[in-house]
């Protein structure tokens, strides 16, 4: 527990300074060969646990300490630590004992009294600190506050849900490959396997409890492939039909990419700005034993990729600020500002406006984010109808449409993550 702690606490120092969580962890995992697959899992769940609460943890150590901790490094290995002792099974006395000497071997030996006095005091005081805490909502919710209060404005019957649902852990969804098996025929096996599952969309099975990719029957034969059951919608609305040109834009890693092709025979030409991505996508294709054009550009410079020929479908999966997605991606509380939303919807207008002059007349394109914010959504789409007289949005099936929110968004709930789709058609 000793190391596993020191390495968690680079790694969320890590996020806060601005990085990525995936790909820090990788880091870590070639910085540190030795460690067993148990370690390096308890690794994980201290990143993403401290980060999935941080803001909450940050108040509950306000009140336990007299005045604001300077040192990052130690603060983080105290949230590390109450992390621990609020929703983990290890002992108490091992993980204060083994915080006292993380701090030491991170240069604070002298800090060893303070550590060791905050997290017996937590345990002594646990349910009042706990109390105190939660008065304000950034302890309640573990959100940023600037982030509580958008939701609160847009969804103010939703919005606490919401935050709850992101805050617990994604469930673990499959799309199954309609070439090569059903739902029904797909449990059959799980359950021969003993794994616990069950349908929850066309062709979503959800696993009951956590399993590695590895060992699920069929995976590496191309039978199913893990996708939120949300991002699931996206192949069906665009209603794409054997022999159609199609466009998949910011196609990485190749999930919608595979749905499509898996449910009709398409030209289909999937482009990203990152060739390192494109490998992933080629990766599912191969896998799945798929086949389409990839090309590494920028999509709005159709000079750098487009042939001059029209697609009769367009995906248009636009960078967002990934806010529906948080609970699989618990940095991203840490790595937005709420300048960000401004900032992502002037790049989502750029791409529309590109995409629009790809897509043939009677098209159609589907506008697709992992987010919640409307600024980056309905506001988007409502924008770009106003600008385009030849684009008309059509209706969404009633599996996408929720009374009391907009058309289109889906919120993260226990079956999926938080989503938004528009259809539009050039006419």
């Amino acid at each position: 527990m000793l190391e596993v702690q020191q390495i968690a606490c680079a790694t969320v120092a890590a996020v806060r300074a601005g990085r990525n969580l995936n790909v820090v962890l990788a880091e870590q995992r070639a910085r540190h060969p030795q460690l067993t697959s148990q370690q390096l899992g308890a690794v994980n769940d201290l990143s993403y646990g401290t980060l999935r609460f941080g803001f909450q943890l940050d108040c509950i150590l306000a009140e336990l300490l007299n005045k604001p901790m300077q040192d990052a490094d130690l603060r983080w290995l105290l949230l590390i630590a109450l992390y621990q002792l609020e929703h983990t099974r290890a002992a108490p006395y091992a993980i204060v004992d083994h915080a006292v000497r993380s701090a030491a071997a991170l240069g604070h030996a002298h800090a060893g009294g303070l550590v060791n006095a905050v997290l017996r005091n937590f345990l002594r005081k646990r349910e009042e600190v706990l109390a105190k805490a939660k008065h304000s909502d950034v302890g309640r919710f573990a959100f940023p506050q600037w982030w509580i209060a958008r939701l609160c404005t847009q969804y103010p019957q939703h919005y606490a849900a919401m935050l709850e649902a992101c805050n617990t852990h994604p469930p673990l969804t499959l799309r199954v490959n309609c070439r090569r098996s059903t739902v029904a025929d797909y449990l059959a096996e799980l359950a021969r396997h003993d794994i616990a599952a069950a349908q929850t969309g066309a062709w979503a099975v959800r696993i009951q409890h956590p399993v590695a990719v590895e060992r699920l029957p069929g995976f590496s034969a191309g039978v199913v492939s893990v996708q939120d059951a949300a991002a699931q919608f996206a192949a069906p609305l665009l209603d794409a039909q054997n022999g159609m040109r199609v466009l998949d834009a910011c196609a990485a890693p190749g999930g919608k990419t595979t749905h499509l092709l898996e449910r009709a025979e398409l030209d289909l030409v999937a482009v990203d700005s990152d060739a390192s991505r494109l490998a992933r996508v080629q990766q599912n294709l191969d896998r799945l034993q798929l086949k389409a054009t990839l090309v590494a550009a920028d999509v709005q410079a159709l000079g750098s990729w487009w042939d001059g020929r029209p697609f009769e479908r367009i995906l248009a999966d636009v960078p967002c600020t990934a806010s529906g997605v948080v609970r699989r991606h618990p940095d991203i509380k840490w790595l937005r500002r709420a300048v960000d939303i401004a900032r992502f919807a002037t790049q989502q207008r750029a791409m529309l406006e590109a995409l629009w002059q790809v897509l043939a007349s009677g098209g159609k394109l589907l506008y697709a984010t992992c987010s919640v914010f409307d600024e980056e959504n309905t506001r988007q789409i409502d924008d770009f109808l106003a600008r385009h007289a030849d684009a008309r949005r059509l209706p969404l099936s009633e599996a996408v449409s929720t009374n009391g929110i907009p058309e289109g968004q889906l919120l993260p709930d226990n079956e999926h993550d938080g989503f938004f789709y528009a259809l539009l058609q050039k006419i």
